[in-house]
């Protein structure tokens, strides 16, 4: 038998399950084509008494069957026959849509797709090689800003999912030459790559191909920076230790950004409205912070969401951060007179519990000011914790004495027990600052609604520190979304600050003017056509802004 297959050349044990399909497809067809043609010969002959040749016969039953006309046989008397065209007609649309599905649908569906294709001409954008966190996360905030970009993703599942969503993504490897001048790296301004044990290699060709690459590299130890600047990465950021270092600032210090130009300075600083305190159930109009003169209230977070140029008539809660932008004296000065507001003196009586002794965690001790208690909770003996225990139990939390800390640090590694801890400690510890790391964006949310004070993302962290050194802005961390920008005073000439901050429904406001030198932000100041003014906004509202106001 074996040798009788190999002399016929194959077999239909040989054929895969499509060609068989495709191949019973065809038999069916011709078999139908066949019959009808028969039939039809029969029909003219013995019904319709108009005799034709079988040729004839075939022409008239391809024609119908694909619907292009019935040549001169048309109209047919007898009922039998037009039952029968009919039936033709019907089975020629059936064997249609099964040709569409058989054959030509299958055909384009296993065609090779070029997602190349798809990209736009590039120069001065940024290739993204690789990115192990959420790839969606950072294009979109790449896109918020109108940075060109390329993705190079190894994945030709994940790439062509992207692709198909609109991302300017490519299926490539990121460590092969070519791939990289597939997306166009000697036209590149930067390359960011988080491609672990990788990124070496992918950086040192990326440079081959442009030294004059700015590269930012992820790390999940801060230990490999050292060697990452060997190589050629001008910033390498260690996510976890990055986002613990945050959260202990928050945790002692109110978080401050300043415009850093010359001798001129404008510091926006984020104001926790804490539990308790005076400012619960007031009028954002009737707070001391919106009414001050030298003060403008830019933005609040309410139950984690952000709220630029909040409505005056909006009620201060527990958990609401205010967003501020003034000279930093004046804030200090303000802030030190509300009573629930706690300043960078206050730090000295804190005590703060740390949940989590990994990367995040140790960072997070480490950027604690010496004269701060700290006391450490982790499940592992290895970690050296003050506290041994898993901190989504109410016992550990009662043993690090969380009802007595000023302050808990969430960086566990789960956010599902991230957000347990945050529930566990609220109950524990209604007047606790709790301040979490989340690695989900979607679980900011959650993680306010279970009683944290402060959220910060770690996917949203990465991305708006990415956007930023694009960008070549600062961008208010870690409220994140929040821009300052300098820009051309002269569409306001003539104007008072009162009158320029006057329209509450864009979502940018006049911070300041910048004038000879000094920061004026005096709601009577009048601006001048050489001034320069300080703006504050969501990322669309400062586009928006640079689109229609900014002329300069």
């Amino acid at each position: 038998m074996r040798e009788l297959r190999n002399l016929k050349g194959f077999h239909p044990d040989d054929l895969t399950r499509r060609q068989r399909l495709v191949l019973g497809y065809g038999v069916g067809l011709v078999s139908v084509i066949v019959v009808f043609t028969l039939l039809y010969y029969w029909g003219m002959r013995t019904l319709e008494g108009r005799p034709r040749s079988i040729f004839q016969a075939l022409n008239t039953v391809i024609e119908t069957m694909t619907t292009t006309g019935y040549g001169a046989d048309s109209p047919w008397e007898t009922p039998a026959m037009n039952v029968f065209v009919a039936a033709m007609q019907v089975t020629g649309v059936v064997i249609g849509f099964v040709t569409l599905r058989v054959l030509v649908i299958p055909l384009f569906e296993r065609a090779p797709l070029n997602l190349d294709d798809r990209l736009s001409v590039k120069r001065d954008h940024v290739v993204v090689a690789e990115y192990q966190r959420d790839t969606e996360v950072l294009l979109d905030e790449l896109e918020e800003l109108d940075v060109d970009y390329v993705l190079v993703e190894s994945d030709q599942e994940e790439a062509k999912r992207l692709s198909d969503d609109g991302y300017q993504a490519i299926h490539g490897d990121p460590e092969d030459r070519e791939d990289l001048e597939r997306a166009t790296i000697e036209e590149a301004s930067m390359l960011i790559t988080d491609a672990g044990n990788r990124t070496a290699s992918i950086v040192l060709t990326a440079l081959e191909a442009n030294e004059d690459l700015r590269v930012i590299s992820f790390t999940d130890s801060t230990r490999r920076k050292a060697a990452f600047a060997e190589i050629g990465v001008d910033r390498s950021v260690a996510p976890h230790a990055l986002i613990g270092r945050r959260l202990a600032e928050k945790a002692t210090t109110p978080v401050t950004v300043d415009s850093g130009v010359g001798d001129t300075s404008v510091t926006i600083r984020e104001v926790l409205v804490r539990r308790g305190s005076s400012l619960h159930g007031v009028r954002i109009r009737d707070s001391p912070l919106a009414t001050h003169p030298d003060l403008t209230l830019v933005a609040g977070w309410f139950d984690g969401e952000l709220r630029v140029s909040p409505s005056a008539d909006a009620r201060l809660t527990a958990n609401t951060v205010l967003v501020v932008a003034g000279p930093e004296g004046t804030l200090d000065e303000v802030a030190s007179e509300v009573a629930g507001i706690r300043t960078p003196q206050d730090s000295a009586r804190e005590r703060v519990v740390v949940a989590g002794l990994g990367e995040g965690g140790t960072a997070a001790v480490e950027a604690l000011p010496e004269q701060v208690s700290v006391t450490t909770v982790d499940e592992s003996p290895d970690a050296d914790p003050d506290v041994v225990g898993d901190v989504t139990e109410p016992q550990t939390l009662r043993e690090a004495d969380v009802d007595d800390a000023s302050a808990l640090i969430v960086t566990v590694n789960d956010d599902a027990d991230a957000l347990l801890t945050t529930a566990m400690a609220r109950a524990l510890a209604p007047d606790v600052e709790i301040l979490v790391r989340v690695t989900d964006t979607e679980k900011t949310g959650p993680a306010f609604r279970a009683g944290a004070d402060y959220v910060l993302s770690i996917q949203q962290l990465c991305a708006r520190l990415v956007a930023a050194e694009v960008h070549g802005e600062r961008v208010m961390d870690p409220v994140g979304q929040i821009r300052l920008v300098r820009a051309d005073a002269s569409a306001f000439a003539g104007e008072s600050l009162r009158d320029a901050r006057r329209d509450a429904d864009r979502e940018w406001t006049v911070v300041a003017v910048a004038r000879n030198g000094g920061v004026h932000t005096a709601e009577e100041t009048v601006v001048e056509s050489g001034d320069e003014m300080f703006v504050a906004g969501s990322d669309e509202a400062i586009q928006e802004f640079e689109r229609t106001v900014d002329t300069g």
